[in-house]
């Protein structure tokens, strides 16, 4: 659990932040009534996933801890928090956006920057041969080019 909080590491901004970013406008609607984390099969299975406490700790402006944690990636986005929470809040949505800041800032676990990598340079993250394209023309699908360019330049 989160335990004695140290004042220097709270933002008081990080609030502010994740309410002008899409996700983060109504976490403040939280009250902590647990809903979420009852309806969560992830905290079912690791309570180290906890939505409440998440949000907690983000009203709290614990920035730093939560965007280098491993708790984030544990969503599933199976939108039964959200479908239950009874203030509306969007649990998933801002599950997302922590995600995405996380990234942003570098702190991505090694799985996620891995893909990141292989989109970069091969455009997808699973590369396509002629063996699959093969596989396709047998399947009756059309072939797929072996190479995503327009991807790269996005990038």
């Amino acid at each position: 659990m989160m335990g004695t909080i140290d004042l220097d590491q709270c933002d008081p901004d990080f609030v502010k932040d994740l309410a002008g970013e899409p996700g983060g406008g109504n976490i403040s609607a939280c009250f902590t009534c647990r809903t979420c984390v009852a309806s969560c099969p992830i905290s079912a299975i690791n309570r180290e996933f906890n939505p409440a406490r998440i949000i907690r700790m983000a009203l709290y402006g614990l920035k730093e801890e939560i965007l280098k944690s491993d708790f984030i990636w544990l969503c599933s986005t199976c939108y039964a928090c959200q479908e239950r929470c009874p203030q509306g809040v969007s649990i998933t949505e801002f599950m997302t956006l922590l995600k995405n800041m996380a990234i942003r800032e570098g702190h991505a676990p090694a799985g996620i920057r891995a893909q990141l990598k292989l989109v970069k340079g091969e455009g997808r993250i699973y590369p396509i041969d002629d063996f699959d394209n093969k596989k396709r023309n047998k399947a009756g699908l059309p072939p797929l080019p072996t190479s995503c360019e327009a991807i790269k330049e996005l990038f």
